[in-house]
């Protein structure tokens, strides 16, 4: 495939403004403390971080919705919330960045979240993360699937971000392939492993390469071994396609019935990878909420990914950014 060309993403950037992308999943805050090391602590050998500021950010499905927003879009989040401090932090940085919370559910009985990064001259310390992880049940899943068949019925393809929260339990899941597939909307996921084949029957996957080997048990070590994997994860979840991530390698995409396609990494400079796979799967479902094909979705998603990486902390990609590196021909 030939690469995209600035007049292309120019296109496709005013084909997908205010087009609804609905988000279901796990959210979280990402809070990134920034700091300075100047001794080692008498106490242990661990760095004493003179602490300097702080910020707040969207993680997991709203992190998603932001890489969303921030294209032009408009996502449609759904997700839980714990009635404490967090979780109201979580609603106004929605609000602030544009995001409603209309569907965001609150539960007195979990925790919100909040996953705490420490960085003192640009490398990360330490991380600690405050959270709920059990699933959620009764009253909370019956509401999140009311609210989910009008997220779906809304939308121009569904994207179900799993972190492993409790969000998406095997009623959320099933739900949603189901009423994306009565509504003939893609719906796209990257998959957890001990949730990996409730996903039967979605349009695509988007793992990483490590997560492509823990699914299938296959020792991904060359192309030929990738190639096996994304075999393997075709026929357990009867997807249409599989988009695997490999860091510096690029991506790879295995579609049903078609040659493998391989997209060189766009990224110049690697900073942080945080956060990277929203922007990947956000990206790709905007694409084809737009009509874009597996293959021009794939390759959007890894010029977006190619962007984000060359950014600290958790981040999103402009419309601008995208065509500058379609300019700058990466």
């Amino acid at each position: 495939m030939n690469p995209v060309e600035t007049s292309e993403i120019a296109d496709f950037l005013r084909q997908c403004r205010g087009v609804v992308v609905g988000v279901v999943g796990d959210l979280m805050l990402d809070r990134f403390v920034w700091g300075k090391v100047s001794r080692i602590s008498p106490e242990a050998p661990v760095p004493v971080v003179t602490i300097e500021r702080e910020d707040n950010h969207l993680g997991g499905a709203a992190n998603v919705a932001r890489n969303l927003s921030s294209l032009g879009a408009s996502p449609l989040l759904l997700g839980i919330v714990g009635a404490d401090e967090a979780g109201s932090r979580l609603r106004r940085a929605l609000g602030e960045r544009g995001l409603s919370a209309e569907a965001v559910v609150s539960d007195s009985s979990r925790r919100t979240t909040v996953k705490t990064r420490i960085i003192a001259h640009s490398q990360q310390v330490v991380r600690a993360d405050w959270e709920s992880t059990d699933d959620i049940s009764g009253e909370v899943e019956a509401r999140t699937i009311a609210l989910l068949e009008q997220v779906v019925l809304r939308s121009k393809a569904v994207v179900l971000s799993d972190y492993s929260k409790g969000a998406l339990t095997p009623k959320v899941i099933q739900r949603a392939i189901a009423a994306s597939k009565d509504r003939g909307v893609p719906i796209l996921v990257d998959p957890k492993v001990h949730r990996y084949r409730l996903y039967r029957g979605v349009t695509l996957v988007t793992p990483n390469s490590n997560e492509a080997a823990r699914f299938t048990g296959i020792d991904v070590r060359a192309e030929g071994d990738l190639e096996l994997a994304a075999g393997k994860i075709l026929e357990d979840l009867e997807c249409e396609a599989v988009l695997i991530t490999r860091g510096e390698q690029g991506m790879s995409l295995y579609e049903r019935g078609r040659p493998a396609l391989h997209i060189a990494a766009a990224a110049r400079e690697v900073f942080d990878v945080t956060g990277a796979g929203d922007t990947v799967i956000a990206t790709a479902a905007l694409a084809m909420a737009c009509g874009e094909s597996l293959p021009r979705a794939a390759e959007l998603a890894n010029r977006a990914a190619g962007i984000v990486v060359g950014k600290l902390g958790t981040a999103t990609v402009l419309p601008e950014e995208l065509l500058a590196s379609a300019a700058r021909g990466i």
